[in-house]
């Protein structure tokens, strides 16, 4: 199962970014600590191949419902993860999968950032006015 290329993307630029992707699962409760304990070998790989931020989220609504985000800078790199894909990687993200508990497919979305909202600089996401803060001291 590895993810498929995303859809619509044809008119983004590849340097544009930064890039969240975030997946939404819904889980069994009661599976709650085995299911993070298998998202830490997607933290892994997603970092390995490239994000500088990633987190596991629960929703205080709805205790099945599981989102992952990660980011990277552009969306030329979020296409190269699509790419990096090992034997071990894809065992991982089955893992993941297997505690998704409903018909529907985990929910993947991807947020470009608007040119005015952030830049990053060293590894950090800023707001554009605090960049220009720094630069001015």
């Amino acid at each position: 199962m590895h993810w498929p290329m995303p859809h619509g993307s044809d008119d983004v630029e590849d340097d544009t970014g930064p890039v969240v992707v975030s997946l939404e699962y819904r889980i069994d409760p009661s599976k709650a600590n085995a299911f993070q304990h298998a998202m830490n070998d997607l933290h892994r790989i997603r970092k390995r191949d490239g994000a500088f931020f990633w987190g596991l989220f629960r929703d205080t609504a709805d205790a099945r419902r599981y989102v992952e985000y990660f980011m990277v800078e552009s969306w030329v790199e979020h296409l190269r993860q699509h790419e990096r894909v090992t034997v071990a990687d894809r065992a991982a993200e089955a893992r993941a999968k297997a505690f998704h508990i409903v018909a529907e497919p985990i929910v993947v979305t991807h947020w470009i950032a608007t040119a005015s909202a952030f830049a990053v600089t060293d590894g950090f996401i800023a707001h554009p006015e605090d960049a220009r803060s720094q630069d001015m001291q």
